[in-house]
């Protein structure tokens, strides 16, 4: 009986402080733990359900002191209707073409990712990402990852999204794309293919990572509705 009980036996950690990248003069701080075992798929479903995110061979969630502004938030895709701006945004981009790939980096999306980073988050630390780390972030995952590329008539790349699948739904790990076609929000664009993604896949929901209330990068979030909101361990209306 003992053996069994140390089997089954899943050990979190705490990271360091470090400065908040998304508020300032707040510290932030990270529970985590590594996604590995003959069970990861059902380790990372159940971390998905509990508000965690993914990143390489991890999962981890906000633990920071004094501070809840990240709310875990997820798009409910049965009665998921684009507004109309959103509208305006995929006849903008209808004309676009997507392909699922395997979790594999390649030069063309390193290319536009490094100028997605200049382009829009010089201050960032993935602005510091060279090939190889790009790499990692693509193809470092122990769970059902898939790399989605959306291309213009030309067939030039303008968009990608790495997305993870979970038991129930799909799960967008990280998305960019050419900062110079700004005005086409494919930021927004790629979220609401998601949404039509999933529901073509009779999934129910799309984690979108945190919603902070008070930061511009992640506040657009609860733009798509209905959506849910990860508060005092169960999920419920954003």
């Amino acid at each position: 009986m003992r053996h069994q009980s140390l089997k089954s036996l899943h050990y979190f950690f705490t990271t360091p402080l470090m400065p908040c990248p998304y508020l300032p003069n707040l510290m932030e701080r990270r529970i985590v733990t590594e996604l590995a075992g003959r069970d990861v798929h059902i380790l990372h479903d159940g971390l998905s359900l509990s508000g965690f995110r993914r990143s390489h061979g991890i999962a981890y969630a906000p633990s920071c002191p004094g501070c809840n502004a990240c709310v875990p938030i997820r798009i409910v895709v049965d009665g998921f209707s684009p507004s109309r701006s959103q509208q305006r945004i995929e006849r903008k981009n209808r004309h676009l073409k997507w392909r699922e790939c395997a979790a594999v980096a390649t030069p063309e999306q390193f290319e536009l990712f490094n100028r997605y980073q200049g382009g829009r988050h010089t201050d960032g630390e993935m602005a510091k990402m060279d090939e190889s780390d790009y790499q990692a972030l693509v193809e470092d995952t122990p769970v059902e990852t898939c790399v989605v590329e959306f291309r213009d008539e030309d067939d030039v790349l303008v968009g990608v999204c790495l997305l993870d699948q979970v038991c129930d739904g799909l799960s967008a790990v990280y998305s960019f794309f050419d900062p110079a076609l700004h005005k086409n929000s494919l930021g927004t664009y790629m979220v609401l293919w998601l949404a039509r993604r999933a529901a073509s896949l009779q999934l129910p929901y799309v984690y979108l990572g945190f919603w902070i209330k008070d930061s511009a990068k992640m506040s657009y979030k609860s733009n798509f509705k209905p959506c849910e909101m990860f508060r005092d361990g169960v999920w419920g209306e954003g």
